[in-house]
């Protein structure tokens, strides 16, 4: 029997695919699996009839499902803005859109408008500077037509002029460094991403991330975490941008998105990790309650998860013990995915947490799965400090100039010498002289196999 077939939805479907249900389906013999509608399900095996799969729910039931009863779920894609050049001023911008014709056009950051955007247009010898205003949760010239995003803003005036001096009709692409990235949303209905808000109930306050606050809630009778965005979009973008990475990922040991809901305001649906995160659960139960056996099945808790998006050329950026939580049966998972994007080299702009950051990152903004290793190696001080601030005798002005010089932390007090050793291999001034997520990974296994 082959492993992937096409059924009668048109879609091959191999071992581990995982689905979404689009109706619900009342099981009519033992072997059948039911389900909800939006439950997550994932394939087993193919049968001999192509519209049937053996499949398992999020609890672990098995049984058997018809294929046209629910839906592919797919990564979401970002898409790059060549056009868009940040923080440059109206003169800069005059000087790109050279040689000047009508409608060769980019976008800016507004310089007197923080948080609004300028689109500037060549026209006859002259280039024209619309301001594009953030105004009922979506963006606009004229208060006239509205878009999500910029890029469907671009695409609309690149169809017609629509009151603008020109069609536009070529871009100035930005050289240099990581281009910026927008997010559709409809990619996340398309993709069986989106949850009804009606399925969601919000409850209270639990903390603060990057984007608002994080509620606890439920969705479909369990326990979840929700992410709500600032009431604005440029907000709305990095949210919806960390969502479209987190449907590319799944692993025992990072948070799992369960879905977005769309609209205003947004929100992100994620497993809920009832212990909190890591630095507020060493601190509370200190080291009369926390083994040796503990610390050590944490670190390789997150070294698993690391080495799962070293694998997939993602790289975190801010990797630190407040960013990795823990569930009701103590697993730590790695989340707060709101800086992380593919690998790439000398990513520009943003801040950065000093005291967990690689020199190389901070000197030259050279991100990489290294520059993760290095923020791993202070997490695992973090850890066996039992939640201590790294660098406590250091003035945060000066930690930078410490590590280039030389300076290390010590060991915790209690740290075994082997993982000491980890952290201080993690810490190599050279990012090409520190092991990988994979070598670590190799090395906590076997501390643990003693």
């Amino acid at each position: 029997m082959s492993n992937s077939h096409t059924n009668s939805t048109g879609m091959s479907w191999l071992p581990g695919t995982e689905c979404l249900a689009r109706f619900e389906f009342k099981g009519t013999t033992a072997d059948d699996l039911s389900f909800r509608k939006g439950e997550v399900i994932t394939i087993i095996k193919a049968t001999k009839d192509p519209n049937w799969y053996k499949a398992k729910n999020e609890q672990g039931s098995e049984g058997m499902i018809p294929a046209n009863y629910v839906k592919k779920r797919e990564g979401v894609k970002l898409q790059t803005m060549p056009w868009f050049h940040g923080k440059i001023t109206r003169e800069q911008a005059e000087d790109l859109l050279q040689p000047r014709e009508d409608g060769l056009f980019l976008v800016r950051e507004s310089t007197n408008y923080p948080g609004d955007y300028t689109l500037c247009v060549a026209f006859l010898t002259k280039v024209e500077h619309y301001r594009v205003i953030y105004e009922k949760n979506k963006l606009t010239i004229d208060s006239e037509e509205f878009f999500e995003n910029l890029t469907k803003l671009v695409e609309h005036y690149q169809s017609e002029a629509d009151g603008l001096c020109a069609r536009l009709t070529k871009s100035i692409p930005k050289k240099g460094g990581q281009l910026n990235l927008s997010v559709d949303s409809n990619a996340f209905i398309q993709s069986g991403w989106a949850i009804n808000s009606k399925d969601i109930h919000l409850g209270s306050c639990i903390g603060a991330g990057n984007f608002g606050d994080v509620l606890q809630g439920t969705y479909q009778g369990r326990k979840v975490a929700i992410k709500q965005v600032k009431d604005n979009s440029t907000a709305a973008q990095a949210f919806l941008a960390e969502a479209s990475v987190m449907t590319t990922l799944k692993h025992p040991n990072l948070v799992q998105l369960l879905g977005v809901v769309l609209g205003n305001p947004l929100y992100i649906v994620l497993e809920f990790m009832s212990k909190g995160n890591l630095v507020d659960y060493l601190r509370s139960r200190g080291r009369n309650v926390i083994t040796a056996r503990h610390l050590l099945k944490f670190a390789s808790d997150v070294c698993n998860g690391m080495a799962y998006l070293e694998e997939k050329e993602f790289v975190h950026r801010d990797l630190a013990a407040r960013n990795i939580l823990v569930s009701e049966q103590d697993i730590a998972k790695v989340s707060d995915f709101g800086l992380s994007q593919e690998a790439t080299l000398n990513q520009e702009g943003g801040k950065f947490p000093i005291k967990w950051t690689s020199p190389e990152a901070l000197r030259k903004k050279e991100f990489s799965s290294m520059s993760d290793v290095w923020s791993y190696g202070i997490f695992m001080w973090e850890l066996y400090s039992f939640g201590r601030v790294p660098y406590p005798r250091v003035p945060l002005s000066e930690v930078v100039a410490h590590v280039e010089k030389g300076y290390r932390m010590e060991s915790p007090e209690g740290c075994p010498d082997h993982v000491y050793k980890v952290m201080k291999d993690c810490w190599d001034i050279n990012p090409k002289k520190r092991p990988t997520f994979k070598h670590v990974r190799s090395q906590l296994n076997l501390f643990m196999s003693r």
